[in-house]
């Protein structure tokens, strides 16, 4: 097990110095290009000429590139054009913001997607079960910035509980968090109750799980020791999946509500040709994305035992 865990971390470390190379290759290949970006369209060739060599631009490319991926592990990052500070100072702010609003998604999302899922495996085909199916499509069928108009109309326009935007301009606070929380649990519940509910009726019908109840086990232990723990393989691989989305794939949600978080940092990043701010969120967002997945691999074994990767 231990060399298994070494393994995947070794495939991680791997795959983040390929996708670092990637990286560096389409952003900084053309160094003209990375100097007409800093200095703006209407700097002089000779302007950027100094520009590159004091910042070393000039070396030769696997120079270059192994300075750049030092001064990444190192958490230097470069100095945003946009923000005209280093891109540490805006990007982990950014992150953090994501990070709540991911935590607090989680938080709801999971159990309740989980448990609709169970329900719906337990009795496959009944009025439950499609009921259950019926709202998961529904409710996934809705793109978010829908959704988002939906609930401001009703929640900030009409019942004006809410406020419609989470700036969070006057310190943190709670109710900024509902709508951007309640746009995502209700898109993305459906997803990880809907693939729940497949493994959780599958798993229904397998020998061991008839033996268990033909022995006279009492069926909420059936249920809770038996056919749940292994019902939660294929959505444990969703929910991991799921990380990735929503620390990159929430621009939408973030744009909408004018939400300080990691999406929106790369969507102004984008729009204003922000290399050095592009370059740490795709390192961020593929790290990531790769350690989900070391996890995932590793979960899978204290899942189910019978599990083995060779």
């Amino acid at each position: 097990m231990l060399f298994f865990v070494i393994r995947r971390f070794g495939n991680m470390a791997l795959i983040m110095v390929l996708v670092s190379l990637a990286v560096f290759l389409l952003l900084e290949l053309t160094p003209g290009s990375v100097a007409t970006k800093v200095l703006g369209p209407y700097s002089s060739e000779e302007q950027r000429r100094l520009w590159l060599e004091a910042h070393g631009y000039m070396e030769p490319l696997w120079t270059r590139y192994g300075s750049w991926l030092v001064n990444f592990v190192q958490g230097e990052f470069g100095q945003s054009i946009r923000f005209k500070v280093p891109v540490s100072d805006v990007l982990w702010p950014r992150l953090w913001n994501t990070t709540i609003l991911g935590f607090w998604t989680f938080a709801i999302m999971i159990p309740v997607s989980l448990t609709l899922g169970v329900l719906a495996g337990m009795r496959e085909g009944g009025l439950l079960d499609r009921a259950i199916s019926q709202i998961s499509v529904i409710t996934t069928s809705i793109p978010e910035f829908a959704s988002a108009v939906l609930f401001s109309s009703i929640f900030v326009f009409g019942l004006k509980w809410l406020p419609g935007t989470s700036t969070m301009s006057d310190g943190f606070d709670p109710l900024q968090l509902l709508l951007p929380v309640m746009v995502l649990v209700v898109y993305d519940f459906g997803y990880v109750t809907r693939m729940t509910r497949a493994s959780m009726a599958e798993v229904m019908t397998t020998p061991y799980i008839r033996t268990a109840v033909l022995k006279g086990l009492p069926y909420r232990r059936v249920i809770l020791r038996h056919a749940l723990r292994n019902a939660l393989i294929a959505p444990f691989t969703i929910i991991m999946l799921q990380i990735n989305w929503l620390l990159s794939g929430v621009i939408v949600v973030e744009f909408a509500f004018a939400y300080k978080g990691f999406g929106a940092l790369l969507l102004e990043a984008a729009l204003n040709q922000d290399i050095y701010v592009i370059e740490a969120c795709a390192m961020v967002a593929v790290f990531v994305a790769a350690a989900t997945q070391t996890l995932a691999d590793i979960g899978y074994t204290y899942l189910n035992p019978r599990i083995r990767f060779k």
